[in-house]
């Protein structure tokens, strides 16, 4: 599973623009008004070779008034379910009572603790965190969030002794972790029960009642699976208990082991915005996908077509994920599914040969030329695999990173359409070649270069 950490610190010291840094996001507010982060805030962090996710928190202060009150409690629910916790400080206004209050709190909790001095900028390392050692957490890392500056030190020391997690690929006879995901009581567990056909998970008309994401191994004609029924996410706002809070974590976790994610939808309520940030977290991390609108049978006949361009309008960031219109509680569509979620797992662990794909690339420049940029047109020269789960394809060539976004999308489609990758997302990378007369000397003579320069001033006159 992908290890923890939890930003801690006072009110104002940075933490969420720490958030912001690790996870290359703007999803935590940042502003110069202290308690601005009233509850947590999650995000996948990744800082090669390192994967994990980030939790920011409220301030922490001794004596919490009203919403602080609220504040602190997100706060220590974050400290327990961390694996590392990052106390951030200000180096700027220097060691404060409210520092030595935080660091408390933390050695109480047993938890390993980094401490990062923020606002380290243009300073001497040494001198910026020499009063926190008085804190008696360890060697303090300098920091400066905001210019992106000590990050790898803190990541390093946050998860030393940790193994990168490796990459959810399988061999192709193993089990296929398929992670069901989506709002509360859109009938995640009642979908599960069906495919094993007992009801092993608890399915009652009441959001929450997951509180937790359970494995379960079963086979489906021939082959292995692993099913894993998590949490529904909703809203921040509407989560009261602190044990569904706990469940936001394990759904992260949960869809980033996946090979496939099912996304549940409730063909009677409208796509939520919920819904949609869901599923592009699934996309983001590149997990395939199959969307799965479930109760289709309390839809009234007249009203399924308009439902049906709906729900492509909605979500048709989706184009690569299937979907299927089923009745968890009756079975119909559920088969399906089923083979969607194996198309789908095929097309994120197919192995694509360099030779194919440098012939799909080539057809689609013959159909459609590399723009000009700059003047100078893009060429491309040839492509190979990078990576599975998501599919990976490099593309090389002269002034390959500066292929517009159109060509790329394009391009995506081609190879798409060409080796049938349906139900998952595709990555490209594109990567210049060197100049490969770059460093070597000149391979004129003297008297040669002399030439070559009076002929060139004579051109010109």
């Amino acid at each position: 599973m992908l290890p923890v950490v939890a930003l801690v610190g006072r009110p104002n010291v940075g933490k969420s623009t720490l958030f912001n840094a690790l996870t290359g996001t703007r999803d935590a507010l940042v502003a110069d008004v202290p308690g601005l982060t009233r509850d947590r805030q999650y995000g996948y962090g990744w800082f090669e070779p390192h994967r994990f996710i980030v939790v920011d928190t409220g301030g922490l202060v001794e004596s919490p008034r009203g919403i602080e009150q609220l504040m602190a409690q997100q706060t220590r629910r974050a400290i327990e379910e961390a694996d590392h916790v990052v106390l951030l400080v200000d180096g700027q206004a220097g060691l404060q009572a409210a520092d030595r209050f935080v660091a408390g709190e933390l050695r109480r909790s047993g938890k390993p603790v980094t401490v990062a001095v923020n606002k380290s900028e243009g300073r001497d390392p040494a001198v910026a965190v020499a009063e926190f050692h008085a804190l008696g957490l360890g060697e303090p890392l300098p920091l400066s969030a905001a210019h992106r500056q000590g990050l790898d030190a803190i990541v390093e020391r946050a998860l030393a002794g940790r193994a990168p997690p490796p990459d959810a690929e399988t061999a192709p006879d193993a089990a296929i972790r398929v992670c069901v995901v989506g709002r509360p009581n859109v009938g995640k567990s009642t979908l599960v029960n069906r495919l094993l056909g007992e009801e092993r998970m608890i399915a009652f008309d009441q959001p929450g009642t997951t509180r937790d994401a359970v494995e379960v191994p079963f086979e489906r004609d021939g082959q292995a699976f692993v099913l894993v029924d998590t949490a529904g996410m909703r809203r921040r706002a509407r989560v009261e208990e602190g044990v569904e809070k706990v469940s936001v974590i394990k759904t992260l976790q949960a869809i980033d082991d996946a090979h496939v994610v099912i996304g549940v939808l409730d063909a009677r309520e409208p796509v939520a915005d919920q819904d949609a940030t869901l599923f592009g977290i699934v996309a983001e991390r590149g997990r395939a996908l199959v969307v799965a609108v479930n109760k289709w049978d309390h839809v009234a006949t007249a009203r399924r077509d308009e439902l049906r361009a709906e729900l492509a309008l909605r979500l048709r960031f989706l184009g690569f994920a299937p979907l299927h219109f089923i009745s968890a509680l009756h079975g119909s569509g559920v088969g399906e599914l089923m083979d969607s979620v194996r198309a789908a797992f095929a097309a994120a662990m197919r192995e694509l040969p360099t030779p194919e794909l440098t012939r799909v690339l080539e057809a689609a420049m013959r159909q459609h030329q590399p723009p000009l940029v700059r003047g100078r047109r893009v060429r491309l020269r040839y492509a190979h695999q990078g990576g599975r789960n998501p599919p990976v394809i490099v593309v090389h060539g002269s002034q390959a990173e500066r292929t517009p976004e159109d060509y790329r999308r394009y391009l995506m489609n081609c190879f798409r359409e060409a080796f049938r990758l349906a139900g998952t997302p595709v990555r490209l990378v594109f990567r210049s070649e060197a100049n490969p007369f770059a460093g070597r000397r000149d391979p004129q003579t003297p008297r040669q270069r002399r030439t070559s320069e009076r002929r060139t001033r004579e051109r010109r006159r």
